[in-house]
């Protein structure tokens, strides 16, 4: 009965049956629901007293912390359960990316902070670097890998001239944790062996195009452009083809369709905000809002889909429905 064979067995039966049945991170995002609210209600006491007044200084920091926590979150709740997969699967690579990129922007943003190096920062320093080796010893060159990537990306942060920006940043970096889980969703314990729910998908698919609409919004302009009469056939092309795409993610889970789905999100995205001769300025907050909340839910983070909330509170845009209704 202790024999690995039937521990591994067994663990993976009761994870699908968890997955199929009881989708963690939609109970806990339900039983959440008062401390979201309680958020909401007091979301100006929580930004003075976290001296976030500033507009910018609020971005930055839940830019910040949104980055730090995840960071926290890929070492420590991803892992090695030996699943079917890991001999075949690109994720180390993956996971390797997502290591530099969080460090690369730790990095550059912890040039602002004056810390004290005494041995508690060099023991919390190298508690850092023992917990990403571990995160990944599937294979001897996984902890190498893994290192490798947190102090490289960690140099290049801290000798840039400019720290990353903090929403684009962010957004590509929490759509790469996200496209690691839809790869093997078994090593993170989001939905074992790739059996996802209906909630899971549809919680994916709203992360998605709410960063579309994010990275979009940034840096696409309105100018009025493309006829009307092209325009009306054109977007009506883009909706069925995402609409289309949207169900094929439903049904396949897989993440090449999921990948197709965000392109196809971004051109009918930019084509609707190059088209309009003008949007509302506070809906890229809106959406980058929204993108942290769903992140947070995904990834059964309470803070950071408090910290999407606060952002959403902080500021407003009394356009944004007329606004999203455009963009769709």
């Amino acid at each position: 009965m202790l024999e690995d064979v039937f521990i591994v067995q067994s663990a993976i039966s009761a994870f699908n049956n968890a997955a199929l049945y009881a989708p963690a991170f939609l109970w806990w995002g339900v039983l959440a629901l008062p401390l979201f609210a309680l958020v909401y209600w007091c979301s100006d006491v929580i930004v003075a007293r976290m001296g976030w007044n500033n507009p910018s200084k609020l971005l930055g920091r839940i830019s910040l912390w949104t980055v730090g926590l995840s960071f926290a979150w890929v070492i420590m709740f991803s892992g090695n359960y030996s699943v079917l997969r890991d001999g075949l699967s690109a994720l180390p690579l993956v996971m390797a990316g997502i290591v530099f990129l969080m460090s690369l922007f730790l990095g550059s943003y912890m040039r602002e902070f004056n810390v004290q190096r005494n041995r508690t920062y060099y023991g919390l320093m190298a508690l850092v670097v023992l917990g990403v080796g571990l995160s990944d010893m599937h294979n001897w060159w996984g902890p190498v890998l893994q290192i490798g990537a947190l102090v490289l990306g960690w140099l290049l942060g801290r000798a840039a001239k400019n720290k990353m920006r903090p929403m684009a940043g962010t957004v590509l970096i929490l759509s790469m944790v996200v496209i690691a889980i839809l790869m093997q969703p078994e090593f993170f314990r989001f939905g074992q062996l790739g059996n996802l729910t209906v909630f899971h998908l549809l919680a994916l698919l709203v992360f998605g195009a709410a960063a579309v609409a994010t990275m979009v919004l940034n840096n696409v302009v309105a100018r009025g452009r493309i006829h009307q009469s092209a325009y009306v056939k054109l977007k009506w092309l883009a909706r069925c083809l995402s609409v289309l795409g949207c169900a094929l993610f439903l049904l396949t889970e897989a993440l090449p369709i999921f990948i197709g789905e965000m392109a196809m999100l971004a051109l009918m995205f930019a084509m609707s905000v190059w088209h309009s001769k003008g949007l509302a300025a506070g809906l890229v907050n809106k959406m980058y809002a929204v993108v942290l909340m769903s992140f947070g839910l995904i990834t059964v983070m309470p803070v950071i889909t408090a910290l999407g909330i606060v952002y959403w509170v902080q500021n407003p845009c009394e356009a944004w429905r007329r606004d999203i209704k455009v963009l769709l």
